[in-house]
Order: structure tokens, then C-alpha cells, then sequence
């Protein structure tokens, strides 16, 4: 009975880690490590090749705005702010993905210990029936009761009996050490999952606080404005994104485009997407009363029925990326060179996009922020 040697430590690991399930329970304290700082570079027509332009400078949260700046500065540093919140907020988006699937993981390889330890009972109680029925005849083994019977018949049923006996002990101590094995198996890889889950929460923390930093140090700038240059700095956003959607169009990026009309699941996005408007961005939402931007495109297409990832980082890097001079009602846009942002394009050179921190989800120029690319979740 060696194979029996490690069940008490076995057994006691693995109840180990299935208490450890009940740190699942408690939410997720957070991300990612923080991205490099966005940069601004200008508008591409081609996704493969994202231009590079010099780092954003770093802005000092406690600069006023009445010390001598003009209020184009000051809405070009709070752009940075609530930029580089973005950029965390889609680190913190993927590690909160990367939590749900370790977490679920977890759960699966818990699920299989318990599993495994009530195999492991089962065969020990019916190695433990075979030994109770060997003490019941005398102790004495089949093999030596068989060589005394004088009963031919017997003799031959009996011979038939002890071969399957044998094989059958023989699988069920094979099993069972196979079991043994599998579960400190499954325990050594649920303490692993264990420890990248706690690596990723601790990560997702300092990319919150990453977070809640840039978007405060913006509304503190913003704060500080009275009434009437808060309204000013509002027409000053919109004269930018005029400005870029003008010259976006009039560089004839849109002349050549494809006439194709959104496909049948892009017209699902984009009446689920139409729905949204006017609900507040919040970094992290998903809905259904609040989104950011790839909260919104992600739920898009996920009501259109077809699941795309989660952050506009993953969905650039992951869904097939067309030219945009094919571009169609339905595709995604992703912004920025770090691939920060994203907007539903809806045709006639238009978006529906979450913006920002205290913007709601709204209508833009597709041409009003630097384009990285477009990708199709339906190609």
C-alpha cells in the first residue's frame, strides 16, 4: 500500500486551495502596469505603418491656469491627462481580463482536486472490500485455496476468477496512483494560478491609482476656471476636432472609399452603439449606464453577436485590419499610436465613441483625433 505514502499531503494541499476560492469572491482590487505616456502623432490613412511624433511633456498637476498661460495650454495639458488616463484605463481593461480567466482557471483546477479526492476514497474503500475479503477467508491468498481444491470444475472456474481479480487489483492500484499523481498536479498548478492572480491584482492597483491620478489632476485644471472660460475651453475642444476632421476630409482620404453598406451584424453594432448616446464615460464601463470607449465597441459587437476583445489595444492587435479606403459602416477606428482610443464608425465620416471623463457617449468626426488604423470584427 506505498501508493498511499503522500495522501495526507496531497489531501491537505488541495484543501488549501480550495479554500483559497473565497479570495475569488472579493473584487478585483486592480490592474496592469502602467503604459508608457501616450504620444500625439497626426493623422494616418494606413494601418500599418503608425506615425511616431515626440512624447507628450510631462504636466505638473499643480500648475494654475491664471499663471500667465493661455487657455489653449491649458486645455492641451488637460487633452495629456485625460490621454494618458485613457492609456491606463485600457492596461487596467486587459488585466482585469486576464483576472477573470486566472480566477476561472482556478476554479476548474479547484473542481478537479475535489474531484480527484473523491476517486482516490473510492478506490481506497475497494482496495480496503478486497482486504476485508481476503481476512474473511482465513488470510489465506485465492492462488492457495485454488491448489487445495479437489474439485476439478471448481479448480477451472476458480483459475478464470483469479485472473480477473488480479487484473482488476492490478488496474485499481494503477489508477489510483495515476490519481495521486493528477491531484499534486492540480495542486501545484492552482497555487501557480494563485500567485499570478495576486501578481495581476497587485498590478491592477497601481494602474487604478495611476488612473485616478491623471483624471483628478484634469479636473482640478479644470476647477480652477471660472464659468466663462470653462465654456471657451469647450469651444476651443470642438474648434481642434473641427480643424482635424476638416483636413482629414480634405486630404480626399474618403473619395476612393468603398460605397459598401454596413453587413448585417454592423448594423446590429451600430443601432446598439446609437442607443448609448448621451450615456456618461466612465473608465472601466462596460455598461449598460455607462461606458468607456472600448466598453461601448466591445458591447457593440457583442449584441451584434460576435465577441471581440475587450480593450482597443487587444482589438487592434487582434481583429483583421483593413485599409481605410475600404472602410464601412460597422468597422472599428483606433486611435493614437499607443492605441488608446476607439470609435463605431457609422459612415459619412462619423463615429459614435465614448470621449473622455466627463463627456458622454456621443457623434464625432472620424478625422477629429490622430487615426492609428481601422479593423473589421466581421471580416
Amino acid at each position: 500500500m506505498g501508493v498511499f505514502v503522500n495522501r495526507r499531503r496531497c489531501a491537505a494541499a488541495a484543501l488549501t486551495v480550495v479554500c483559497a476560492l473565497t479570495v475569488l469572491a472579493s473584487p478585483a482590487q486592480a490592474a496592469y502596469a502602467a503604459p508608457t505616456p501616450p504620444v500625439a502623432p497626426p493623422p494616418a490613412s494606413s494601418p500599418g505603418s503608425p506615425p511616431v511624433a515626440p512624447p507628450v511633456p510631462p504636466s505638473d498637476p499643480s500648475s494654475d491656469p491664471s499663471s500667465g498661460r493661455s487657455l489653449e495650454e491649458v486645455r492641451r495639458e488637460i487633452d495629456a491627462l485625460y490621454r494618458q488616463a485613457a492609456s491606463a484605463t485600457d492596461a487596467y481593461n486587459l488585466a482585469e481580463e486576464r483576472a477573470k480567466k486566472q480566477s476561472a482557471e482556478i476554479v476548474k483546477l479547484a473542481q478537479a482536486i475535489v474531484d480527484g479526492r473523491a476517486r482516490i476514497a473510492d478506490l481506497r474503500n475497494r482496495a480496503g472490500a478486497a482486504a476485508r475479503a481476503q481476512y474473511r477467508n482465513g488470510g489465506m491468498p485465492d492462488e492457495a485455496q485454488l491448489v487445495l481444491t479437489d474439485d476439478p470444475q471448481l479448480f477451472l472456474n476458480g483459475v478464470g476468477r483469479l485472473q480477473q481479480g488480479q487484473k482488476a487489483t492490478k488496474d485499481l492500484l494503477a489508477e489510483l496512483g495515476e490519481r495521486q499523481a493528477d491531484l499534486e498536479a492540480y495542486t501545484q498548478d492552482a497555487g501557480a494560478h494563485l500567485t499570478r492572480l495576486e501578481a495581476t491584482r497587485l498590478q491592477q492597483a497601481r494602474t487604478k491609482k495611476r488612473i485616478e491620478t491623471k483624471i483628478a489632476a484634469a479636473k482640478k485644471l479644470e476647477s480652477r476656471l471660472r464659468t466663462e472660460e470653462r465654456g471657451r475651453l469647450l469651444r476651443l475642444e470642438q474648434a481642434e476636432q473641427a480643424r482635424a476632421q476638416t483636413a482629414w476630409l480634405g486630404s480626399g482620404v474618403l473619395k476612393g472609399a468603398a460605397a459598401d453598406a454596413a453587413g448585417p451584424r454592423g448594423r446590429k453594432a451600430i443601432e446598439y452603439a446609437t442607443a448609448q448616446l448621451g450615456k456618461p464615460y466612465v473608465w472601466g464601463a462596460e455598461g449598460p449606464g455607462s461606458f468607456d470607449c472600448s466598453g461601448l465597441t466591445s458591447q457593440a459587437w457583442a449584441a451584434a453577436g460576435t465577441a471581440i476583445p475587450r480593450t482597443s489595444q487587444e482589438q487592434w492587435r487582434l481583429l483583421p485590419r483593413i485599409d481605410v479606403t475600404d472602410m464601412r459602416p460597422g468597422d472599428l477606428i483606433i486611435y493614437h499610436a499607443d492605441a488608446s482610443h476607439v470609435g463605431l464608425y457609422i459612415g459619412d465620416g462619423a463615429i459614435i465613441h465614448a470621449p473622455r471623463p466627463g463627456r458622454n457617449v456621443t457623434v464625432a468626426g472620424a478625422g477629429s483625433m490622430a487615426i492609428l488604423g481601422v479593423v473589421r470584427p466581421d471580416k
